[in-house]
């Protein structure tokens, strides 16, 4: 193992006791922390540094009650009471960015006209970006309640008309309280999961 490692109490905050959270606190989470969190995030790593996830960041109360209709069961009545509903997307011209974020070759030529490479580069990494998201937001903080159960296409043309973007999950960011926290599910061992060759 590496001499530089986070301390047990920081692996605990970001994995082994970060919990899916259903409650939420009456508090709220500034734009600053938003911020911060975007900002850590940012540096994982992607294909060709393509970074191709977008963030939209449902705060207000106005915003939320135009994305409650697109939420499917309970998912409706815990995100309305979240601070912040962050609508993961990923950019279907991400590749456009390519001659600032990958200078030193012609990357954008890669994927002009290849929509099978933009589509699958676009999902992979926008979603890897999404566990990124989560990882800087509990490492400074911040519980995470990430879903599924949405009708992507009608957040789509809510959120994201006029955009190339296209939307991946939903996460909910807060403090998080222990109402309606399930008893915590057990995970596969390593050998039930892994293969070394």
């Amino acid at each position: 193992m590496s001499d530089k490692m986070i301390n047990d109490e920081a692996l605990d905050l970001i994995f082994r006791e970060a919990r899916t959270r259903n409650g939420w606190q009456d508090r709220k989470v500034s734009r600053p922390l938003m911020q911060a969190v975007y900002d850590l995030m940012k540096w994982g790593a992607t294909s060709a540094n393509c970074s191709p996830a977008r963030f939209v960041f449902v705060a207000s109360d106005e915003a939320k009650a135009r994305l409650k209709p697109h939420l499917s069961g309970a998912n409706a009545e815990k995100t309305m009471k979240a601070p912040v509903c962050v609508i993961v997307a990923s950019d279907a011209e991400f590749y456009e960015k390519l001659p600032k974020l990958f200078p030193h070759t012609d990357a954008r030529s890669w994927f002009v006209g290849n929509e099978k490479l933009i589509a699958e580069t676009a999902f992979r990494n926008g979603s890897l970006q999404g566990a990124y998201f989560m990882i800087a937001a509990r490492a400074l903080g911040l519980d995470c309640g990430p879903m599924s159960g949405f009708d992507n296409a009608g957040v789509d043309r809510e959120f994201l008309a006029g955009t190339t973007w296209k939307s991946n999950f939903l996460c909910n960011i807060g403090y998080g309280t222990d109402e309606n926290l399930f008893p915590r599910s057990p995970r596969l061992e390593f050998d039930e999961a892994c293969r070394i060759v």
